[in-house]
């Protein structure tokens, strides 16, 4: 059993001493011997202080550089093998962190916290989870229960090989958990209800709703470009061949349209290939 004592937690926070005025203390008295970390990104509120007062170890950008630069901090600063990753506006529970432990224990190199339909923070953000869900899973021929959760499990070592791939922004999760599929690390997830955060979120929908659109081409660059880009080819060779027969039965003639569809399907097939081959150089120096 992984105790306390083996154990650091990374928190980035941003404004949230609302929140890290409740949860910090539950944490300690959780796991009174773990090391917790709390990455201030660029806060203009009470953190620090809070943190100081509460024994918490803090480490400060000097601004705002996003939640998956805080990530980053905070594993290059954690001093322990096992690394749980969580937010610190509250949505994540102590005591679901034992839960996490447990299953880690079996074996696994990340274990994620899924979170249920039913504790999902709005309507979007449950439908755009379902499709990253479904087009991963389908990516990595393995069950994706939460594609970007922030809540997880992770052994340090293993996820310092990745750091240089994560982005500064809220899409690290979706980054770090296609990089450990790629890798042939073991995967697995554990049920957790989300709670509510007080305050205001920091992601915009406007801001935010294109990154989390680019995260659909994200999963299929991170893992396998050629699975995403060979039906795409396979449409255009298919629609050339049905136009190519329509107009030579019909007109007897082989047209521009279908030279073009021709033509496009083989350049797709082809930056595919290309793309697949940059992404195995990327994975090139993991185990």
């Amino acid at each position: 059993m992984i105790s306390g004592a083996e154990l650091s937690i990374v928190m980035p926070a941003k404004n949230e001493a609302v929140n890290l005025q409740k949860l910090l203390p539950l944490l300690q008295a959780t796991l009174p011997e773990a090391e917790i970390i709390v990455v201030n990104d660029g806060s203009t509120d009470d953190t620090v202080n809070l943190c100081g007062k509460l024994g918490v170890k803090v480490v400060s950008h000097q601004y705002s550089k996003g939640n998956g630069a805080s990530i980053k901090t905070g594993a290059r600063n954690a001093s322990r093998e096992t690394v749980v990753f969580m937010d610190g506006d509250g949505q994540h529970k102590p005591a679901d962190i034992l839960r996490l432990l447990e299953q880690y224990q079996q074996g696994y190199d990340m274990v994620v916290g899924a979170r249920s339909a039913a504790t999902q923070a709005s309507m979007g953000r449950l439908v755009a989870n379902t499709v990253y869900n479904r087009l991963s899973s389908w990516m990595a021929n393995h069950t994706i229960r939460d594609l970007t959760s922030g809540f997880r499990i992770v052994n340090r070592q293993k996820f310092l090989k990745f750091l240089y791939l994560l982005p500064n922004g809220f899409s690290y999760p979706t980054t770090i958990t296609m990089s450990f599929f790629r890798a042939g690390y073991s995967v697995a997830y554990v049920d957790i209800d989300a709670g509510k955060r007080e305050g205001k979120s920091h992601i915009s929908l406007m801001k935010d709703g294109v990154r989390f659109f680019l995260i659909i081409f994200k999963i299929g660059t991170l893992y396998s470009p050629l699975k995403i880009f060979m039906p795409i080819a396979g449409s255009f060779f298919g629609i050339g061949v049905a136009y190519y027969l329509y107009t030579f039965f019909n007109f007897h003639t082989f047209t521009n349209m279908s030279a073009v569809l021709f033509i496009s399907a083989i350049i797709v097939f082809l930056i595919g290939l290309v793309s697949e081959q940059v992404t195995t150089l990327i994975y090139k120096d993991s185990e």
